[in-house]
């Protein structure tokens, strides 16, 4: 009875939620200037502020002009000026988190998370489960057991401001209701080490009933794998009321046919967009492509086409501007104190009404060694259209450039590690290259006028992407491995694992 009262309150929840959204997704433009003016006026007295003039600015195009794009060395100043405890910096309150990442050459990053952004982190989850429950008219999902693969709970402190993995403060904030639901214990999920903590969460889940699990592809296929090794049976037949995958971080559709293979019969997935500067997108129609791009969550975005981004003077583009199928770097500023801050993603609009996204890559993570500048989302579109061609399965994949080989042209090197390989091998790399050529046309150019020879498939051992990110101390939580990369870092130790 009580699974029965859930349900129902939820569809009603849910019908009621898609109701009060209708608005953002039909006046999102002007939603968005008013966000950005509001923003301003708020941080006004803030240091940043003050040296940027926000009195004067009364419009986009004033912003632009006061506001230069930022990368976190250009805010890095800021920032450690609030992690010493001073306040009206970026914003007019010190932050509630920083949300701490690996990554740039200083070191870590500390992401400012405001007590005003919080509550849109949470709630754009709820939403993207309101909008799966309205679309399937169901909530089955909602009486029966939910884990989420996600970093430590256990926070530090800097000066009273708490700080750790962006899914650990999440952690904090599940609401009550799903708190009974909600595995792994407290305990498992401050577990450090990954391999370990799985293992755990396998002991933890495997007797549930298991209706929801959410988590990053790489990882929600190492816990599968784990618990078909232990019973011999494929997901859907371990957890058979499964109902629903919500997924992140990285695209998809690389990973689809595994996990399809893992979980036996079909599973609704829904994919979303979050990141520690904030959640912008989900999918809110799980039968179709796209992310619903979230313009009334205390963001306010920008685009410079990818072709332009780094230049002097590159032109910032609001939702009035972009073009659809057209890949733009993205740029936000938050009402967590982040100013015309890019954060390195690279997105492509594939609607309008409403806004609807692709993540299509990194700004950093391209492959251009001899000029031809491929991105993964045509990396991933041609190695999509392959797979479709051949009786193949792929757990991951890396591509490098190889500009100095023993003998012969330069060339992509292609490392695979395959879970079932292709029965014709050297069709399947030609396929590849002809689909890679297709969709990107100084690619073409190069393999044309024999400056590159065709791609060179490198096959790995299983396990070989888990080990590098073991050795990079980045195995499990959000760590994501790039698929793409402009020099032979990754490739060199991959080298190391042929099969």
């Amino acid at each position: 009875m009580l699974d029965f009262i859930k349900k129902k309150i939820a569809l009603a929840w849910a019908k009621k939620h898609i109701a009060k959204t209708k608005d953002f997704k039909t006046n999102a433009v002007r939603h968005q200037e008013e966000l950005l003016l509001s923003l301003v006026k708020t941080a006004e007295k803030t240091l940043f502020g003050r040296e940027h003039q926000f009195e004067n600015i009364k419009n986009i195009e004033d912003f632009r002009t006061n506001v230069p794009i930022a990368d976190y060395e250009d805010l890095k100043p800021y920032i450690e000026k609030i992690k010493k405890g001073q306040s009206k910096i970026l914003w007019p309150d010190l932050p509630e988190y920083f949300a701490k990442t690996s990554g740039t050459t200083s070191g870590a990053k500390y992401i400012p998370i405001s007590k005003e952004a919080m509550p849109y982190q949470i709630g754009a989850a709820q939403s993207a489960l309101f909008h799966y429950i309205e679309k399937k008219n169901n909530a089955d999902f909602v009486g029966g057991k939910m884990i989420f693969l996600q970093g430590s709970p256990e926070l530090e402190e800097i000066n009273g401001i708490k700080n750790g993995r962006l899914s650990g403060i999440v952690a904090h904030h599940i609401p009550n209701y799903l708190q009974k639901n909600r595995l792994p214990s407290w305990e498992t999920n401050c577990i450090d080490d990954w391999e370990t903590k799985i293992d755990k969460i396998v002991e933890e889940t495997e007797k549930e009933n298991m209706t929801l699990i959410s988590g990053i592809p790489p990882w929600l296929i190492m816990y599968f794998e784990k618990l078909i090794d232990r019973h011999g049976k494929r997901i859907t037949e371990i957890f058979p009321n499964l109902q629903l995958i919500i997924t992140g971080g990285v695209n998809y559709e690389p990973y689809r046919d595994k996990m399809n293979e893992l979980l036996g019969k079909p599973v609704d997935i829904v994919q979303t967009f979050p990141a520690s500067e904030g959640f912008f997108a989900f999918q809110d129609d799980y039968t179709k492509e796209g992310l619903l791009l979230l313009t009334n969550h205390g963001i306010f975005y920008e685009f410079v086409a990818l072709e332009e981004y780094g230049k002097p003077n590159a032109k910032r583009l609001t939702l009035n501007d972009i073009e659809l199928n057209k890949d733009y770097a993205l740029i936000l500023t938050t009402n967590s104190g982040l100013w015309a801050y890019s954060i390195g993603d690279v997105v492509r609009f594939i609607d309008k009404n409403p806004y609807r996204i692709l993540v299509s890559g990194r700004t950093k993570h391209f492959t251009s060694a001899f000029g031809e500048h491929v991105i993964a989302f045509e990396v991933e579109e041609a190695l999509k259209a392959t797979v479709e061609k051949f009786s193949a399965q792929i757990t991951e994949f890396h591509l490098a450039p190889q500009v100095n080989p023993t003998e012969g042209l330069p060339y992509h090197e292609w490392f695979f590690e395959f879970e079932k390989e292709p029965e014709n091998p050297e069709a399947f790399k030609s396929e590849l290259d002809l689909q890679l050529r297709k969709r990107n046309t100084y690619y073409d150019d190069l393999i044309s006028g024999n400056i590159l020879q065709p791609l060179v498939i490198t096959k790995l051992k299983k396990n070989a992407f888990q080990d590098y990110a073991k050795s990079e101390g980045k195995l499990g939580g959000q760590n994501k491995i790039p698929r793409l990369a402009n020099d032979r870092k990754i490739g060199d130790f991959l080298s190391e694992f042929k099969s």
